[in-house]
């Protein structure tokens, strides 16, 4: 069982063999990614279909929970800044965990991010229909399975090309937001009390207290509103100047992603006529109540269009997770071969289409289990990418040029206990789905890769990334 503890060597051949892996090109700077990595965010379509639920179960404590998120975030982004600078890879977490903190930790934490972004594409496509309803009337699935489709097609083509096409829908995504931040405020029924109010409307009519229990239950959900910004990580291979722009990315990113969330955010707890309202997170009839419904209606569809982008920038990002596993060769050689092909515009195709089509069945899935398995899979990863921090300093790894996060170790620590506590604070329905897709992943590494530990799961870092 040592090769589980032992940090997974990276010395890269003096000379590319003939058939050595294949690498992303870089191709983008940091505002191309800060783009890329915003629209994966995706702050709007995140506020008009993510938000409502917690809206639902937290009333007026939405706001203070997804705070206390975004504060969390800030230490997370520090221990992905770090590990992105010192492991630049496109296999993002899992490279990173594999490195520092073992190869059978690795393989967990890249379970839990094929989970995560498996799920979290089809859980904002589903909201489309909802905000197209002013032009045409869909099934929300068959909208949300077409919308992936589309997104997979866009994630064929070059990088470089979908950073223009992102930005121009993240613009309009940001207006949206900005929109119903400014109505919200105009129309205030309370102040800024109310954020501390503890209230949310009850199914009998009367007004409940919202615990602290929930608060901490709601924070895996919270922690995954801002969670995007981990793309910047993904992308680290095709960033230029790695060691400087993956943490600057980062952390541009939560800063900027934070407020386009949380400003929104606050001034629909002002705005709602009252807690029912509120409560039941109908953002767009809002929209409409305080306008008219024009306005209303081009809030819509700046929405429709946001979650089309984020469905972009996340099977971009997703197909190069599976890319980089196959050059990592955890599956059998002929799986291997396919999903590390590169397509004519540079982008690995096949691993595109993997990641893609199987979102677009993920549409017809019950909403509420996705939520749950992705709220769990989040912090579960999160955790292990802290364990992976606090392990970043040592042996030859101290002295490697990287972005170093202040406070070390203690934030890599705080993470750890409030994360686990986290965890154990949801529903043991979720738990359990999430446990057994992990407990099969871990049979896997048992049975397959550590056997050939010599010749699969080979965690590589790119020459041209390292110190």
């Amino acid at each position: 069982m040592t090769d589980t503890l032992r940090p997974v060597a990276t010395t890269a051949p003096e000379a590319p063999a003939p058939d050595s892996p294949q690498k992303l090109k870089r191709s983008i700077g940091v505002v191309g990614g800060t783009l890329l990595t915003l629209s994966c965010v995706t702050p709007a379509s995140t506020l008009f279909v993510v938000v409502p639920d917690l809206f639902g179960s937290l009333g007026t404590a939405t706001a203070l929970t997804i705070a206390i998120g975004s504060l969390l975030c800030i230490a997370v982004a520090f221990c992905y800044s770090e590990l992105g600078t010192l492991i630049p890879s496109a296999g993002g977490e899992y490279a990173m965990v594999s490195t520092l903190a073992g190869r059978l930790a690795g393989w967990l934490v890249f379970v839990l991010s094929l989970l995560v972004v498996m799920i979290v594409p089809p859980v904002i496509a589903m909201g489309t229909a909802d905000y197209l309803a002013p032009v045409v009337h869909l099934d929300s699935s068959h909208a949300g399975a077409a919308v992936m489709l589309l997104a997979t097609l866009a994630g064929l083509l070059d990088l470089r090309a979908n950073a223009w096409i992102t930005g121009v829908f993240l613009v309009l995504e940001v207006i949206a937001a900005a929109v119903v931040a400014v109505l919200g405020f105009a129309h205030g029924h309370r102040g800024p009390g109310s954020l501390v109010s503890m209230q949310v409307a009850g199914g009998d009519g009367h007004t409940d207290t919202v615990t602290a229990m929930l608060i901490v239950s709601g924070l895996a959900i919270a922690l995954f509103v801002t969670q995007g910004f981990s793309t910047a990580v993904y992308l680290s291979e095709e960033l230029e100047n790695p060691r400087r722009n993956v943490a600057r990315t980062v952390l541009a990113t939560l800063a900027i992603s934070s407020v386009i969330i949380l400003v929104p955010v606050v001034a629909i707890t002002f705005g709602a006529s009252d807690l029912a309202q509120l409560t039941g997170g109908d953002i767009s009839g809002m929209v409409t109540a305080w306008s008219d419904s024009a306005v209303g209606t081009f809030v819509s569809l700046c929405v429709a269009l946001a979650i089309i982008n984020a469905g972009i920038v996340m099977v971009i990002q997703n197909s190069r997770v599976l890319f980089a596993s196959a050059r990592d060769k955890a599956w059998p050689q002929p799986v291997n071969d396919v999903f590390a092909k590169l397509g004519r515009f540079g982008s690995p195709w096949v691993a595109t289409l993997a990641v893609g089509v199987p979102g677009a069945l993920l549409c017809f899935v019950n909403l509420d289990t996705l939520y749950g398995v992705t709220g769990v899979s989040v912090t579960g990863m999160y955790l292990l990418v802290a364990v992976a921090a606090l392990l970043s300093r040592r042996g030859h790894h101290r002295h490697a040029h990287a972005w170093r996060m202040p406070l070390w170790p203690v934030l890599p620590v705080l993470l750890i206990v409030v994360l686990g506590y986290v965890l154990t604070q949801q529903e043991t329905v979720y738990l359990l789905w999430t446990g057994g897709i992990t407990a099969a992943a871990t049979l896997y590494w048992v049975f397959y890769l550590r056997p050939r530990r010599d010749t699969r799961w080979l965690v590589s870092i790119p020459e041209d990334a390292r110190a």
